[in-house]
């Protein structure tokens, strides 16, 4: 990590008050590959343990039965119910607790079953929890309604993606919805991994969750790229930097913002994950909560280190950057390519094409127009190539 320098005399700063004020250099574009590494490890790990673990499918997606037990009314555990109904030859899928105090009941979720099968487990459950089998209520799910759920959740996942590109590409440029949909498949993928890994339940509000934190995710990565392309619109126009220094810049710049967005939501569904759930006994929160939490934090991740630096890769395969890099390098050590030879006049070429680079306004460098990028070409070939390549240049200003 490097910061800014201060005049001689000047109190430094301390790390805190550089981030308040945007003014940290931390280097995350210089070390990209590093992240990119350490991202695709964990995406491979997590892919893995999906394909090999899977994933826990709640009633609502794989169909089955679901028993609501009073447990205000019982001295019997979730433990005993859910070993009471496996007894009777359940297929327990999952147990939880909802409630507490004297509203306190017990959820278990059993895959499907014949009508007698599910009389016979209910009355299983009613003795081990010594009441009568009126007091428990039986909810039946099909498979095929699962399967209806589960595609109209993937339709939604796909428009909110579709959406999502067509607005970046007009509010920004292509290279950024691209880098933008990559950032948040990548969110989808370590949320989705995780939960296969803890064997938490998928549920409508794991779904609901998931597009929740894409849209937060989103908006993080927003901001960014607003501020890269302020960085960047005048790129062409001066030597100061290449456009990987802007677009770092520009990270460093939003990243009080990025962190403070990330504390404000992180924090109170830790609350409502570690409290809620964990001390409370709320199980119907954990579902929410967990992807919630899970995905804040890798939404603040992706938009930081992988979307902007995605960007940057995506930019410097354009020629007009990497000729705009190449000057700056050259002006760094001191060899000015703007200058006349000693000997000979300038192509008008070269003039022509360095005066058509400095008055672009770099929004979209997918825009430039082909003669300009072909145009060094053209006067570096042979000794005759001058006299053309004015002539091309006087051509295109007539234009």
């Amino acid at each position: 990590m490097s910061t800014k320098q201060t005049g001689r005399g000047e109190k430094r700063p301390n790390i805190f008050s550089q981030l308040y004020r945007g003014e940290t250099d931390f280097q995350f574009v210089a070390h990209r590959k590093k992240f990119y590494i350490a991202s695709a490890v964990v995406v491979a790990a997590l892919a893995i343990v999906m394909l090999t673990k899977g994933f826990v499918l709640g009633i609502d997606f794989a169909g089955g039965v679901q028993y609501n037990v009073p447990a205000g009314e019982t001295a019997a555990s979730l433990e005993d119910v859910e070993s009471a109904a496996a007894s009777a030859g359940a297929d327990v899928a999952s147990g939880q607790v909802v409630g507490s105090g004297e509203d306190r009941s017990y959820i278990v979720r059993i895959g499907e079953l014949s009508t007698d099968e599910a009389s016979s487990i209910r009355e299983a459950i009613a003795a081990e929890a010594g009441i009568g089998t009126e007091a428990i209520s039986v909810s039946e799910v099909s498979a095929t309604w699962g399967e209806s759920v589960s595609r109209q959740a993937l339709i939604a996942l796909g428009v909110f993606m579709v959406l999502v590109g067509v607005f970046i590409w007009i509010r920004f440029e292509r290279r950024m919805a691209i880098a933008a949909l990559a950032a948040l498949v990548h969110d989808l993928v370590l949320t989705a991994g995780f939960y296969a890994l803890v064997g938490f339940e998928i549920t409508p509000s794991t779904i609901v969750g998931m597009l929740t934190i894409l849209g937060y995710s989103l908006y993080d990565t927003v901001v960014v790229f607003d501020k890269v392309q302020e960085n960047t619109a005048q790129l062409l126009q001066t030597r100061s930097k290449t456009f990987a220094e802007g677009v770092n810049d520009a990270i460093n710049q939003t990243l009080m913002r990025s962190i403070n967005t990330s504390l404000i939501g992180v924090l109170p569904v830790a609350a409502l994950l570690f409290v809620g759930v964990g001390l409370l006994g709320v199980g119907t929160l954990k579902d929410l909560a967990l992807v919630l939490f899970v995905g804040m934090i890798v939404g603040a991740y992706s938009s930081i280190f992988l979307a902007a630096p995605w960007v940057v890769d995506m930019a410097e395969r354009a020629a007009v950057i990497r000729r705009h890099n190449q000057k700056v390098a050259n002006k760094r050590s001191g060899a000015d390519d703007e200058k006349p030879a000693r000997k000979g006049a300038p192509k008008a070429a070269d003039k022509a094409v360095d005066g058509d680079d400095d008055r672009l306004v770099l929004a979209k460098s997918d825009d430039l127009p082909l003669e300009l990028l072909e145009e060094p070409e053209k006067a570096s070939s042979g000794s005759g190539g001058g006299n053309r390549s004015g002539g091309g240049a006087k051509k295109r200003k007539r234009r």
